[in-house]
């Protein structure tokens, strides 16, 4: 008994430095550093043009129409969250389908019959993986360079735009390879609908 009281007081005294120590001066001087050093990512790389914010680099927003370059396929809910005015907020996930399972066979075919149909020009057999499947998050704002490439004709032709802009486009917000050698070449798609919009330069 005497031993439990003498370690009481020791490990309540740790229990309140390592609080303070992680949980308070940690946190605020890898808040602190973040700030000076990656404000743009620290606050979540949000695109902002003229004062108005068009959303965050680093999560995907669904585009459907034919004058803008689509991005992964999404699963979108906007029955389950709600804003403070009461207003539907959309919500996307990850697919937790098999890709063994009937029902993930059908909506990939459902998805490819939908790009064959918007890409008339395009060699059907070659439609680009990624743009019939979800991402891990379900959130992913990139698509190969393939993809992309895919889109051009369409959006050519939807906007009136040469081939040659929209791929300049394509190319300009193109981001390479993590470190020079890790993953793929990605286009950030909600830039490039910037802009086609003429809200990027």
């Amino acid at each position: 008994m005497k031993t439990l009281k003498k370690l009481f007081p020791r490990a309540a005294l740790f229990l309140l430095i390592f609080s303070l120590l992680c949980g308070g001066i940690y946190t605020l001087a890898v808040t602190g550093v973040g700030q000076l050093l990656f404000p743009y990512q620290a606050n979540g790389s949000i695109i902002e043009v003229d004062g108005r914010k068009y959303g965050s680099a680093l999560l995907g927003q669904q585009f459907t129409d034919e004058k803008h370059m689509w991005g992964r396929i999404m699963n979108v809910d906007t029955e389950t969250f709600t804003d403070e005015a009461g207003n539907p907020v959309m919500y996307a996930w990850a697919s937790n389908l098999s890709p063994a399972s009937e029902e993930y066979d059908a909506l990939i075919a459902k998805r490819v019959a939908m790009i064959k149909e918007a890409h008339p020009g395009q060699d059907l057999t070659k439609v680009p993986v990624d743009l019939v499947t979800c991402s891990g998050s379900g959130l992913d704002p990139h698509i190969s360079v393939a993809a992309a490439e895919y889109q051009i004709s369409r959006i050519a032709a939807n906007t009136g735009k040469p081939e040659d802009e929209i791929r300049a486009i394509v190319d300009r917000y193109t981001e390479g390879r993590f470190l020079g050698i890790f993953g793929e070449p990605r286009v950030n798609v909600l830039k490039v609908n910037l802009a086609l919009d003429g809200i990027l330069s």
